[in-house]
């Protein structure tokens, strides 16, 4: 039977586990630096001027998709209310009359990528009860 010294080990597991915080620290404190890029790298741009410029307009563009974000929970809010109040007095819970005459307006609007854009929301609007 052989017999393990485990006081022998205790010592060499100490120093391993103390480096390997050690080591977890020091990648820590780069890291930062690593996750954050240079401005005109993350952008794309050549000069300080268009740097500032797209990091301006990228922020606009994040609160515009947080306003549609918004818009859309909304919408399908509302849908909800249309489905319900339909299917309450007896008829179906979707109006294929009146998501054609969605997609004709949305592709109206915005050319044929305006078609795919309303089914994307009809799909999120619809079936939800």
């Amino acid at each position: 039977m052989t017999t393990v010294d485990r006081t022998a080990q205790t010592p060499r597991t100490a120093r391993t586990q103390s480096t390997d915080r050690d080591n977890e620290s020091e990648r820590a404190a780069a890291a930062p630096s690593a996750r954050t890029p240079d401005p005109a790298e993350a952008t794309g741009a050549r000069t300080a001027d268009a740097v500032e410029v797209i990091t301006g307009a990228r922020e606009r563009i994040d609160a515009l998709d947080d306003r549609i974000i918004g818009l859309i929970q909304e919408r399908a809010a509302v849908s909800a209310v249309i489905q319900q109040a339909r299917i309450g007095s007896g008829g179906r819970r979707v109006n294929l009359s009146r998501e054609m005459e969605v997609l004709d307006h949305y592709r109206g609007a915005l050319g044929r990528p305006g078609t795919s854009l309303a089914m994307t929301l009809l799909e999120l609007c619809r079936g939800r009860i």
